[in-house]
């Protein structure tokens, strides 16, 4: 699925979880890289939501996450046919349906030369 979403700024939150090593570890184990810590937010059209349910109901890609913490579901992709990340889906979110999290190892705004409002492809 190749699909175009606008970059848009987070809730700095994801800061914090990235930090977490039981984090790190598996997504240094699973997806070859530890993620910066931090999200690049995109916004994708609700015309796409039904097949980003699907693959989101169907991933199997689950790290499990010590006490006190939710689990994320993450599927490889890559940004801009240049960088590749994954996209999480954390169980516990307070982002709309719309938004999806693209993880990488490198700061990917200072990467790709991005800001609010860009346009990005992401293919999963």
């Amino acid at each position: 699925m190749k699909i175009n979403g606008e970059v848009t700024t987070g809730l700095g939150k994801a800061a914090y979880f990235l930090s977490q090593e039981f984090y790190t570890k598996e997504f240094k184990k699973n997806c070859g890289f530890i993620p910066f810590p931090g999200t690049l937010n995109v916004i994708v059209p609700e015309s796409c939501l039904d097949e980003i349910n699907e693959v989101k109901s169907n991933c199997e890609n689950i790290i499990k996450p010590d006490e006190g913490f939710g689990a994320v579901k993450y599927i490889k992709a890559v940004i801009n046919d240049k960088i590749e990340g994954a996209i999480v889906f954390p169980a516990k979110t307070t982002h709309e349906e719309n938004y999806l999290e693209f993880i990488a190892e490198d700061k990917l705004r200072d990467k790709l030369d991005l800001e609010d409002g860009d346009i990005v492809t992401l293919e999963f």
